[in-house]
């Protein structure tokens, strides 16, 4: 009995271990930048870890303020990320996303729920919208 203890105390402590070198020989998803060069808005350590709240700042001052052409947009993420061949941040591929944002996203276990509304492909631009008057309820 105090064999089978040791030996599930030793496992218990040595999991993590083993984890954490399974995790480590994960492939990384490929990610090819479609226009080279240019400057994003924030550095790419950043940008993983805080768009989705970038965006949701933006969509509200959008959708409460009709603010558009902003700094922070998904046209403009589209634009400056969607892949030269197809002209879109997905590529449609459910064995193999390869898309800008879906590479991740499916890497990371995210639902890419964004183009349930929005166009994943540049140049497309939504149209003019007049800010609500002052007072009014969004």
């Amino acid at each position: 009995m105090s064999r089978a203890l040791t030996f599930l105390a030793a496992l218990t402590l040595a999991l993590p271990l083993f984890n954490a070198a399974a995790a480590g020989e994960a492939a990384k998803p490929a990610i090819v930048i479609a226009n080279p060069g240019t400057q994003c808005i924030a550095p790419p350590e950043e940008m993983r870890r805080d768009h989705m709240e970038m965006l949701k700042h933006q969509r509200n001052r959008t959708m409460r303020l009709g603010e558009r052409g902003a700094k922070v947009s998904l046209n403009a993420c589209v634009d400056c990320h969607a892949s030269k061949t197809t002209g879109s941040v997905l590529s449609g591929k459910q064995s193999n996303p390869d898309g800008f944002c879906e590479a991740c996203h499916a890497f990371a276990a995210v639902k890419l729920d964004c183009w349930d509304c929005h166009q994943p492909k540049a140049g497309y631009k939504a149209a003019e919208a007049t800010p609500a008057p002052e007072g009014s309820k969004p």
